[in-house]
């Protein structure tokens, strides 16, 4: 039950984030969907440490309700793909 009212809340475009936007490597990371604002806010630690492990500088922290087309939007033109593993995201369910 607890799947269709995250799902019904994410097409609506009402489901929480947790969004990461880091300088070094510059990106913006989103985890979710959550169902309420203080589960997301819960989980943001986990994210920001398994970011802190892999070298991520520059870590901000935004929770929002939003509808991310990708989980993973890097900005740095510098990026070549395949040059840097993704992140493990211990806290991610």
């Amino acid at each position: 039950m607890k799947e269709f009212w995250t799902n019904v809340l994410q097409a609506l475009g009402l489901a929480w984030w947790v969004e990461v936007t880091t300088e070094s490597p510059r990106c913006t990371y989103y985890f979710g969907p959550f169902t309420r604002e203080s589960l997301a806010k819960g989980s943001q630690k986990g994210y920001v440490e398994d970011l802190e492990k892999e070298g991520a500088t520059g870590i901000k922290v935004a929770i929002k309700r939003c509808k991310p087309d990708r989980l993973t939007v890097s900005d740095d033109a510098s990026d070549t793909v395949g040059r840097m593993k993704p992140p493990l995201f211990s806290g991610q369910s």
